[in-house]
């Protein structure tokens, strides 16, 4: 059983800390009048406004940051301000002792899968897989993916349903959710911050990549045994994907279908994770997680 930090409750204090790429205060204005709006107190890390080339501050910078707040028994979440590139060149400096003893919700996704798989592969502690303060503005403030970040953070359990798709593969499946963006995922093969598969439900969303590199990606996990031995696979969002002047000749679905279609476990596609800021539904990576795909539907239960 993994381990899982507390719900969130009123007057619980949380941070916003930006580990990866710069981003400026007016840019989370939206998300601490939400994070208010739940009765949070809202602490603001000094990386929000800190510049260095394309990052929030330098890795030392970030570091000492995102360490503080881990540190801080006060603290009850942490928020990652937003994705970009940078959460890689800090993960190796942080100590996560006190965060052991007194685990608190890291919540991110894209850049900050980072974080996720990290602290899942050695820590055992749940984190949230969930819209960023950045993606929070006027359209998403009240949608579907701040419900279910909320749903994440402040209720026990949650059960989501959605359709069928031509590329699904029927069954049920239970295990250890993990995953998030895949090209991150790529980026960690090989490291303490990507362990063992086996037995675990596998979901994985992508943004901005050329067809061929999603082909290349699926074909180095499929190589490094992170595939054959899932309970199942949750293939999320793949937005803005990119070809060649050569076309590559297959959807980002059909390429994950082709990696994927030898093995005999669930596979549920298009469920609404990822870079899609107010339908990007939240998710506990860590988590025991129930798959049911069904022929008419796919219910996923945590």
């Amino acid at each position: 059983m993994s381990i899982r930090p507390k719900l969130l409750s009123k007057k619980d204090k949380v941070a916003i800390v930006a580990t990866a790429r710069k981003i400026n205060f007016s840019e989370i204005d939206y998300a601490i009048k939400l994070f208010s709006l739940w009765g949070l107190e809202v602490v603001v890390g000094k990386t929000i406004g800190l510049e260095s080339n394309q990052f929030a501050g330098n890795d030392i910078q970030r570091a000492e940051e995102i360490q503080r707040f881990l540190d801080d028994k006060d603290i009850k979440a942490i928020f990652c301000a937003r994705g970009g590139y940078g959460s890689v060149r800090i993960i190796d400096k942080l100590d996560f002792k006190e965060f052991s003893k007194h685990p608190k919700w890291i919540i991110g996704y894209s850049d900050p899968t980072v974080l996720l798989m990290h602290i899942y592969f050695n820590f055992n502690i749940e984190t949230i897989h969930g819209i960023m303060p950045f993606n929070i503005n006027e359209v998403s403030f009240q949608s579907l993916a701040t419900k279910s970040l909320k749903e994440c953070l402040f209720e026990k359990t949650n059960i989501r349903e959605y359709p069928s798709n031509s590329f699904n593969c029927q069954g049920k499946a239970k295990g250890d959710l993990i995953g998030g963006n895949l090209s991150i995922l790529y980026s960690l093969l090989g490291s303490i911050s990507f362990g063992d598969t086996e037995g675990k439900i596998l979901f994985i969303e992508d943004l901005d990549e050329y067809l061929y590199h999603i082909d290349r990606i699926m074909q180095a996990l499929k190589r490094a045994g992170k595939l054959d031995k899932l309970a199942g696979l949750i293939v999320g969002e793949f937005s803005l994907m990119h070809d060649n002047t050569i076309a590559f000749g297959k959807t980002a679905n059909e390429i994950i279908f082709e990696a994927v279609e030898e093995y005999n476990y669930p596979k549920a596609f298009n469920i609404p994770i990822g870079h899609i800021e107010e339908k990007n539904i939240a998710f506990v990576v860590g988590r025991e997680t129930s798959l049911i795909v069904d022929n008419d539907k796919v219910i996923i239960e945590q």
